[in-house]
């Protein structure tokens, strides 16, 4: 008799495959050994931001002001020379020979390559760009790129959790938790923003949210907040606290901020791939490109110093209001353009502070209008900048939140950073982060669901009438219904008087049997005795049915009562797309269920 998955009988059909008791979630004990080195990674990368941080103000002593200091300066009162065109030039180069002779890995603004590693690279980072990136990454912004230091650590805290991790015997799954564990550790630490961070992982880089890596990330974000106040001081960044009395209409005024910012950011993505287009068209070798981004930059900075650099002083100055509208404005364009020809030279830098100043200034400016502090629409446009470019609404909320300290804002903060997420996904088909991506040939979904294989039971798709073949059938009787017309299908159940499975037989079964005389009088269920297929229960989830077929090169399952072996449907490769079909219907059909109802042709009322 066949083997039907009993403990009486427990040969293995599925290659390790085992049925999971129902429950919500799929997390196993493994989880510990998760957070046991989500508390290493997310200490390496609490470490690895204050490297970072530390070289990019060393650089920028050195580069800018001659003297040895890892305490970030301001270019406030930085003197116009042409030492200011010519270090942002020099910058690029040694950034275009480390990229070419290094790791080309090192160029772009570090989430679209921690992405990439997830989606095609099996979450494994080398040893180099764990190296270069932040060394990269200093040269660049301390050398004038107007970029922060965000998507580089997070690009650095990622390659740290994805080599630790490649010391043990982990799946891609695991690294992928490691690797998304070392990034939201290493962006907490700069900003000390655990929550934002978090929210980073699960909209951006993780691709799933399941205990297995929630738990470690979020790990991860507290041992490296706790690290915080040794390495940068405890407190929120940009400690400020509005005085928020907006009128019954102010939401409105929210969500008008949030349309602004939503337009400023599809106008920026849009600009940011058209310069990068014209740089593909330069009939120069790419390592070049970030010497020519540089040359911009320098000149940029000739007309506004302070748009060099990460420019936190910028943001701290737009929340309180402690700037003029004529400087707000000649940074918003002065920022916008030098960013744009930079990043889009392919120079190492991130994306996260840019966005904050210039969705600030625009904030700022917009707020000049609305009622009450310029600082506190510059704050929601830097969230709604944030929640609409990267498309991560929750991550932009949570994150101005936390740079503040004030919770006050959280409401204002919300309507306008959803309002802009609804705008850009509107207008735009991807984000600037996964636009890069998909012109590498990776096209990605961020959308969350439930897998339907999951949700639906065997039961709900199986056959219930099957058509089988008697056990006592003899094989000179198979081979010969398999030539007649009588046969409808290419496979069937064999099963007892009972109805108990026996086996299943195939076209393919009677040919081979066909070329052996001998076996004419067997009958089927004693030449099938030996054979074994998986079997499935009426209340196994699709998902596992699904695996079975694939750990078992089978096409079809039959499904039989647990108890007694009994065949009571069977489950086929169509089946599972007739499900997927009816997925699709629930998202594209629409009809009334209250009031009146279209009529069907030829009806009448």
């Amino acid at each position: 008799m066949i083997e039907l998955n009993r403990p009486s009988k427990a040969r293995d059909f599925t290659g390790g495959l085992s049925r999971r008791e129902a429950g919500d979630f799929t997390t196993d004990r493994r989880v510990l050994l998760l957070v046991g080195m989500a508390v290493i990674v997310g200490t390496g990368g609490a470490f690895a931001a204050w490297v970072l941080v530390s070289l990019i103000a060393l650089v920028t002593n050195v580069v800018w002001f001659g003297h040895m200091s890892i305490v970030a300066p301001s270019f406030v009162d930085l003197p116009r020379s042409a030492w200011m065109v010519a270090a942002p030039v020099l910058g690029g180069l040694v950034i275009g020979l480390m990229a070419r002779f290094g790791s080309e890995k090192i160029r772009g603004h570090g989430i679209p390559e921690a992405i990439e590693a997830i989606l095609i690279g099996g979450s494994r980072m080398s040893p180099k760009v764990a190296v270069l990136k932040p060394l990269s990454s200093a040269i660049s912004i301390g050398t004038g790129g107007p970029f922060g230091a965000e998507g580089p650590i997070i690009m650095t805290g990622g390659a740290i959790g994805s080599l630790f991790a490649q010391f043990f015997h982990m799946s891609s799954a695991e690294r992928k938790t490691l690797l998304v564990a070392g990034a939201a550790a290493g962006m907490t630490a700069i900003f000390g923003s655990p929550i934002a961070a978090v929210m980073l992982a699960v909209e951006l880089l993780l691709f799933e949210w399941k205990p297995r890596s929630f738990i470690p990330v979020a790990v991860a974000a507290c041992v490296s907040i706790s690290w915080r106040p040794f390495l940068f001081g405890a407190g929120p960044l940009f400690p400020t606290h509005f005085q928020v009395a907006l009128p019954w209409w102010g939401i409105f005024l929210c969500a008008a901020m949030g349309i602004v910012s939503g337009l400023q950011s599809g106008l920026l993505t849009t600009l940011l791939y058209k310069i990068e287009d014209a740089f593909e068209k330069l009939p120069i070798h790419w390592m070049w490109w970030p010497a020519l981004g540089g040359l911009v930059v320098g000149l940029g900075g000739l007309i506004e110093p302070r748009a060099l650099g990460v420019g936190y002083d910028i943001i701290s100055d737009l929340l309180a209001s402690h700037i003029v509208a004529k400087a707000v404005i000649a940074i918003l364009l002065v920022k916008a353009g030098i960013w744009l020809v930079a990043l889009s030279s392919g120079t190492s830098g991130g994306v996260l502070a840019p966005l904050l100043i210039l969705g600030g200034a625009l904030g700022w400016l917009v707020g000049l209008a609305f009622p009450g502090e310029p600082g506190f629409w510059a704050l929601l446009g830097m969230a709604a900048m944030m929640g609409g470019t990267m498309r991560a609404p929750l991550t932009g909320t949570f994150f101005a939140v936390e740079i503040t300290g004030d919770v006050s804002t959280l409401i204002p903060l919300l309507a306008a950073t959803v309002v802009a997420y609804a705008v850009t996904v509107l207008l735009l088909r991807r984000s600037i982060l996964t636009e890069k991506i998909a012109r590498r040939g990776q096209h990605i979904t961020r959308e969350y669901g439930i897998d339907p294989f999951e949700l639906t039971r065997a039961g709900d798709i199986m056959i219930q009438e099957v058509d089988s073949l008697p056990a006592s059938l003899t094989v000179g009787e198979a081979c010969y219904f398999f030539s007649s017309d009588a046969k409808t299908h290419r496979i069937y159940p064999v099963v007892e008087v009972d109805g108990t499975l026996v086996g299943m037989v195939s076209r393919a079964d009677a040919l081979t049997w066909e070329r052996d005389g001998t076996l004419g009088k067997e009958t089927l269920s004693e030449r099938i005795s030996d054979a074994s297929l998986p079997v499935g229960h009426i209340d196994d989830t699709v998902g596992f049915i699904a695996d079975l077929m694939l750990a078992s090169d089978a096409g079809r399952i039959p499904i039989v009562e647990r108890e007694t072996g009994k065949l009571i449907g069977l489950i086929a490769r169509k089946d599972l797309l007739r499900l997927r079909s009816a997925l699709r219907s629930d998202e594209s059909e629409r009809r009334p269920y209250l009031g009146p109802r279209p009529m069907k042709a030829g009806q009448t009322r």
